[in-house]
């Protein structure tokens, strides 16, 4: 049975209505994916106009003649073809940022580190709702930090070490429940710590040392119950150390050096802090006695009391197996009498401790035999400006790799020991204004490293030896 000419026209009509339809639909979707492809292309033309230095010629890539998803530091996402990472590190770049960078709405990650980029941080990049990883350290980026940053909450690393930064830490920054990594080291900012940060539940690292901070540190810190490392040295926080803050039991890395803190050390610290590696608290105004506890850190590798207020006997440290360095100097620690250096035997059996430094205190006693026994890797030994007897030991000269030996402004007496000429690393050797006696030995002529030799105020006698 034939078709009427009048069917024909329908399936002819119905035919090209197939035919175009998909075509149609294709030219839609196509063009959704041009125009996403055309803001970030665009955008990233204007970030490439704001570069004025490129020594490495490394944004020539970025031309017409290959897609942009190839551009050197570009990745872009498989499905829509979206810029997901821009990665320009160490690339000697200088410029600014345009704020054409809220164009790339994909973007996850923001790596511009070690670069010259200066000016302000544009506002714009608080509209990247998607960015996880932002990378600023070490530019000349100035101005203040973007409060809208706090509408990226997927942020869960924010590093700018190293710039210009000025103004205030954001309190918003409290909003970001992700955050795992904020760093704002090496800046110039100023205000207080905002207790807000205390809501950053996820946060594992904080770091903000050289910086003009001032305030207390907040009581809400002490809720960072993930918190590992924490800095802040070099700035002008004042207070106390918040009681919560000794019962962050995850904390490894705890740095505070160079403020105006001031209190006691908690009399628990190594029990509430038992992963604790390093304990900074030096150039403070911290007061009291080093806690009996200290001596249960085991994970210690390094112990930084000094110049400080702290004053009493330093307890046992038998127990610290990783300490590597060890720093007491310019407190009042010690009364000046026998017994007040019994700690440094207790030490012994470390194989690891590098640096004893314990020198502007009141010790007293005589100088311990038992440092000829310290570890091979031991290269710091300071003790000067004490009250300190006795002789410098014999078998001194077993610490080969002892590169400072300062032991000025004490009490010792006797000879300088000839095995001395052992110490083929030392550098530094400081025992003037003391009682020693006798003879130069002419084995510190073997010293071929020595740069700095103090042995005046003694009662020394004879020559100097010629191959000093």
């Amino acid at each position: 049975m034939g078709i009427s000419k009048k069917h024909l026209e329908v399936v002819i009509l119905l035919s090209c209505f197939n035919l175009q339809g998909p075509n149609l639909l294709g030219l839609a979707t196509a063009t959704t994916v041009i125009r996403g492809n055309d803001t970030d292309q665009q955008a990233l033309l204007h970030l490439k106009a704001k570069i004025t230095g490129d020594q490495l010629k490394v944004m020539e890539s970025w031309n017409s003649s290959i897609h942009f998803c190839q551009w050197h530091g570009i990745t872009c996402g498989r499905k829509h073809q979206r810029v997901t990472k821009l990665e320009l590190q160490f690339l000697e770049l200088s410029g600014s940022l345009s704020p054409y960078i809220g164009n790339l709405s994909f973007l996850k990650e923001l790596n511009l580190a070690s670069n010259n980029f200066y000016n302000h941080i544009p506002q714009e990049v608080g509209h990247l709702r998607r960015l996880e990883r932002l990378e600023l350290i070490n530019n000349s980026f100035s101005g203040e930090i973007p409060s809208n940053l706090s509408a990226c909450s997927k942020l869960t690393y924010i590093r700018m070490r190293g710039n210009q930064l000025r103004g205030e830490i954001p309190g918003s920054f409290g909003l970001l429940s992700k955050l795992k990594f904020l760093s704002f080291v090496n800046n110039s900012l100023r205000g207080s710590i905002p207790p807000a940060l205390g809501n950053l539940s996820s946060l594992e690292e904080l770091y903000l040392t050289y910086n003009a901070l001032s305030g207390v540190l907040p009581e809400a810190l002490g809720r960072l119950t993930n918190l590992t490392h924490f800095s802040a040295d070099e700035n002008s926080i004042s207070g106390t150390i918040p009681t919560a803050m000794f019962n962050l039991s995850n904390i490894i890395v705890f740095s505070i050096g160079g403020n105006k803190i001031q209190g006691t050390l908690h009399s628990d610290l190594a029990i509430t802090m038992p992963r604790v590696e390093a304990f900074s608290v030096w150039g403070n105004q911290i007061y009291g006695k080093i806690p009996i506890s200290i001596s249960n850190a085991s994970n210690l590798y390094q112990l930084q009391l000094d110049e400080n207020r702290l004053s009493g006997n330093v307890p046992s440290l038998e127990k610290l197996e990783n300490l590597f360095v060890l720093n007491l100097y310019t407190n009042h620690l010690g009364h000046g009498i026998e017994g007040d250096l019994n700690f440094v035997c207790t030490l012994v059996n470390n194989t690891k401790l590098g640096i004893l430094s314990i020198h502007n205190n009141n010790f007293g006693g005589v100088f311990p035999k038992c440092i000829r026994n310290f570890s091979r890797t031991f290269s710091v030994l300071g003790i000067e400006h004490n009250n300190i007897l006795g002789r410098i030991p014999d078998g001194i000269g077993n610490l080969n790799s002892l590169e400072v030996l300062r032991a000025s402004q004490n009490q010792l007496s006797g000879p300088i020991p000839f095995d001395i000429g052992r110490l083929q690393k030392l550098k530094k050797f400081y025992v003037d204004s003391n009682f020693l006696s006798g003879i130069i030995p002419h084995s510190i002529g073997n010293l071929t490293m020595l740069i700095e030799l103090a042995l005046d105020v003694n009662k020394l006698k004879g020559s100097i030896p010629s191959s000093l």
